[in-house]
């Protein structure tokens, strides 16, 4: 198989807490049994997928000037620290400040998925699908390889964000969906031009992970419809997988990333004991839990849900953290008591996440915010992540550092 302390806010937080080897390949393909739907262990409230960020107006608050950053706690337990970066922060010299002193790790908000880097032109040119990357993905793949930073591919395949011309004849949504043969093929090929395009530009050893496939399960247990189901087969998964095992180098860890993954725990728990090749081997590296999270979520329920799936003997990352004033439909006000919840949310989060680190009960290697200032953030009338409007650092930003005493523990009742 492939394989802190903050120091004193600069201000003050009374002040302050007022502001996202290539592998082997084999000879054919097996294909596994479907695998079977199971019961949901809860009804949640449904979580929406994250949409593009809309580029905020720049202010001229300066960012305060902070004595520990994330990438060094969190390196003390061997994770990187990352962030998500869309095109706006990339050319905004306030996040670039930012995101070089915190963070060692960049997600791409968009600029990696399907509907980026899909050609259709150039496919009905080619008889085959055709990968090819825009100048924003160049320039901000640039800025990391100049900056040092490691990136977190994503995502592969996807029911959103998905051009739907790749499933017809022809690519073309005025004809017929293709069959199975066909849309296989074109998979296999998308997958393998994903790692190649990427190597050839000169950014692929930049990966040290890639979300192959991104929220293919519906929170009651059953598969997410898509046109990869519908044209594949309920092995699509198993075989997206499969391609990314043989075509990726053995130095990207290949996740399944998923939100609300704390409803869901016992229908992924069993689906990845199907992501086997025929000598019991994982296809799969990692599981990354999106953490779109909710200051009333239940936190015993999360981190059993991670227990649970550490016993895979996987990988587990937080791919896409926040943690929005209230709960869903019911936001939750940016009131100094809700701000001071939320500071201790962040922290009872990443403190029990580090103690099983530490422990060698769960294996992570990286924490990505999606995201670091409210104002940037695709959730942002929940103001959920550590710089409040005015780029001022909140109680989150001492519990995600595992600050406690500046966390707002003091004088809280829920």
């Amino acid at each position: 198989m492939r394989k802190w302390k903050l120091g004193f806010f600069a201000v003050t937080l009374a002040l302050a807490l007022t502001a996202c080897g290539t592998k082997e390949e084999k000879n054919a393909t097996p294909t596994p049994a479907p695998t079977e739907a199971v019961q949901p262990t809860a009804t949640p409230e449904p979580t929406a997928t994250p949409k593009p960020t809309k580029a905020p107006k720049p202010t001229a608050t300066p960012i305060p000037e902070f004595t520990e950053t994330f990438k060094d706690v969190y390196g003390e337990y061997g994770l990187k620290a990352g962030t998500c970066m869309s095109e706006f922060m990339c050319n905004d010299s306030r996040s670039q400040e930012f995101m070089k002193k915190n963070f060692n790790s960049i997600t791409f908000e968009n600029e990696l998925k399907p509907d980026y880097i899909l050609d259709q032109e150039a496919s009905k040119a080619a008889g085959d699908l055709v990968v090819s990357l825009r100048p924003n993905t160049l320039k901000m793949l640039q800025w990391c390889k100049d900056n040092g930073m490691a990136v977190r591919g994503h995502t592969i395949i996807w029911h959103s964000q998905t051009p739907q011309w790749i499933f017809y004849d022809n690519f073309d949504t005025s004809g017929n969906l293709v069959g199975r043969d066909v849309m296989l093929a074109r998979m296999e090929s998308y997958i393998k031009q994903t790692f190649e395009v990427l190597e050839e530009a000169g950014y692929l050893e930049m990966f040290y992970a890639y979300d192959v496939v991104n929220e293919a399960w519906l929170d009651d247990g059953t598969m997410r419809p898509s046109n990869w189901l519908s044209t594949i087969g309920e092995d699509y998964l198993w075989q997206a997988f499969y391609f990314a095992d043989k075509y990726a180098p053995e130095y990207i860890d290949l996740y399944y990333n998923d939100f609300n993954e704390q409803f869901k725990t016992e229908a992924l728990y069993n689906f990845f004991q199907t992501l086997k090749d025929e000598e019991g081997n994982y296809l799969i590296d990692g599981i990354g839990f999106q953490a779109h999270l909710y200051t009333k979520d239940d936190m015993d329920l999360y981190f059993a849900h991670m227990d649970k799936m550490a016993e895979l003997g996987l990988k587990l990352s937080l791919t896409e953290l926040d943690v929005c004033l209230g709960k869903y439909q019911d936001i939750g006000y940016a009131t100094d008591q809700n701000k001071k919840i939320q500071g201790q949310f962040y922290y009872n989060l990443i403190s029990g996440i580090m103690d099983r680190v530490k422990a060698g009960t769960v294996e992570m290697n990286s924490l990505t915010f999606w995201g670091f200032a409210d104002e940037l953030s695709w959730r942002q009338e929940y103001n959920p992540l550590l710089l409040d409007r005015k780029w001022q650092p909140k109680y989150a930003y001492a519990g995600a550092l595992m600050l406690k005493d500046y966390a707002g523990f003091e004088e809280v009742t829920e």
